[in-house]
């Protein structure tokens, strides 16, 4: 006879892990701020967790083993993310005293225009994301140097990162390079290039109501920071060694992504030839960091080392530009790095304990129709990137969960590939706790709830994808006819 058979939690059961963790986040949040973070995020993370794991071993008769191979799973899933992560921190610090990111703030400042900062910073961060297809190296590189010019020319961090934020993940949605987009393929059975075009019905009508948002936000925005600008300028030109050769870094950098080389190897070069053109171009910044009195070699190599791991702090004669210019390199990164795993242990012990799916099967009960089908598919999405706090396994759920619905019903596997990334892919930089939303709001130093308002393609495409399935268009069954002329 069976011992202690698994019991189903109910969806209302479920729930319970979810409202702790929302209510002790937001009782967090009210009295940290910006300091939550650091530590009391990750307790309530883990408490949530907790309570997750004692109602399914007592209630549900789950095997801890099963728990805690739910989290194995999770923590593995994000590793190489982890890495990157370190690598970006070492990045950025390198970018900014070699002069590469100043460099490029100095030059911006002179070239692109206030009216058209906004849809311009979205353009740009467009193209460079398709290219590499990874909004984290985008924001992590020119992302960086754009706030900095947006914030010389006048405009709120939340409109800047928003204008970032949006154009990254356009580029991370429909490039051939993107991991989540071939992942979201993979997952739904569809060809890869089949799943991109598809993509673009929904992805293109966003982008462009997205540029016209921030080109009329860049003609509302007056210029009254001419003289701000000139004093950035200064401060750049005086503390800095600007050059041109600076520009060798970023452009390599571009080769190497456009000869496809793995985005780990691509951001440990950048960072390591970063590091080289700081000893040749800023020795002066790296003597400074140290804190020795004597620039020499030993000198040089604690500023370089300290640049790539620890906080750096310049003075440049500008309170707000040495805001700008300060760095936290890889150390940087490790209260993020706490945040994921913590994430990690709860989405795991909800997937492992079945709440995950659960809650999601009640999404199916409302599918009436292709609005219906669309509409829960986005809604389950969405909720599965609060709950599970990571994109990859989010896509992963959803598509799995409703791979077998949208062929029961005869639709095509395309639709339910770009369902997954509408709701998934660009609304996961949105959620505090998320991975995306956490290692953006640390790279740009810009709170997500701070950015959520202005990322207007990551709030459009969930109803752009919805809107398209209400009107029919190139939504089409596998027994009918109609499907021959549709682009295969």
């Amino acid at each position: 006879m069976e011992q202690n058979p698994t019991k189903r939690p109910s969806p209302l059961l479920s729930l319970v892990p979810i409202a702790v963790l929302v209510a002790l986040l937001f009782v967090t949040i009210r009295t940290f701020g910006s300091d939550a973070l650091s530590g009391g995020s990750q307790i309530v993370l883990l408490t949530a967790t907790a309570i997750c794991c004692l109602i399914a071993m007592v209630h549900c008769k789950v095997s801890w083993k099963s728990l805690e191979m739910g989290i194995i799973n999770n923590i593995t899933g994000v590793a190489t993310a982890l890495i990157v992560l370190l690598i970006i921190g070492a990045l950025s610090g390198s970018w900014m005293i070699s002069g590469v990111v100043p460099t490029l703030i100095y030059y911006g400042m002179q070239i692109i225009h206030p009216s058209f900062f906004l849809a311009s910073t979205c353009i740009i961060c467009a193209i460079v994301s398709v290219m590499t297809g990874s909004s984290w190296t985008t924001i992590a590189t020119i992302g960086i140097a754009l706030l900095g010019i947006g914030q010389a020319q006048g405009f709120t961090d939340g409109w800047i990162a928003g204008a970032i934020i949006s154009g990254a993940y356009f580029g991370d949605k429909i490039s051939p390079l993107s991991d989540t987009t071939i992942l979201a393929s993979t997952v739904t059975d569809t060809p890869l290039f089949r799943h991109i075009r598809y993509m673009l019905i929904t992805t293109v009508p966003s982008l462009l109501i997205t540029l016209l948002i921030f080109t009329i936000a860049g003609f509302s925005h007056e210029a009254t920071a001419t003289e701000h600008i000139a004093q950035y300028s200064i401060a750049l030109k005086e503390t800095f060694h600007i050059s041109p050769w600076l520009l060798i870094v970023p452009v390599l950098t571009g080769v190497m992504i456009a000869k496809k080389v793995p985005s780990i190897i691509t951001l440990f070069i950048s960072a390591a030839l970063a590091g080289l053109f700081a000893l040749l171009f800023q020795p002066h910044l790296l003597q400074e960091i140290s804190g020795l009195q004597v620039q020499d070699l030993q000198s040089n190599f604690k500023g370089l080392l300290m640049t790539f791991y620890g906080e750096t702090s310049i003075q440049t004669g500008n309170t707000e530009l040495n805001d700008l210019v300060s760095t936290r390199g890889m150390a940087g990164m490790l209260d993020t790095i706490w945040l994921i795993l913590c994430a990690m242990c709860f989405g795991g012990a909800m997937a492992g304990s079945g709440m995950l799916e659960s809650i999601t099967s009640v999404f199916v009960r409302f599918i009436k129709g292709t609005v219906g089908l669309v509409s829960s598919t986005v809604a389950s999405g969405l909720f599965l990137n609060i709950c599970t706090a990571d994109q990859y396994i989010s896509i992963i759920l959803s598509g799995n969960m409703f791979k077998d619905i949208y062929e029961k019903r005869g639709y095509e596997n395309r639709l339910l590939s770009r369902t997954v990334e509408d709701s998934v892919t660009v609304t996961s930089v949105l959620i505090p706790w998320n991975t995306c939303g956490m290692t953006q709001a640390t790279i740009l130093g810009v709170a997500t709830f701070t950015y959520l308002p202005y990322c207007f393609f990551n709030l459009i495409s969930p109803l752009m994808s919805i809107i398209i399935a209400s009107l029919g268009f190139k939504i089409y069954k596998k027994n009918e006819k109609a499907e021959s002329i549709v682009i295969s």
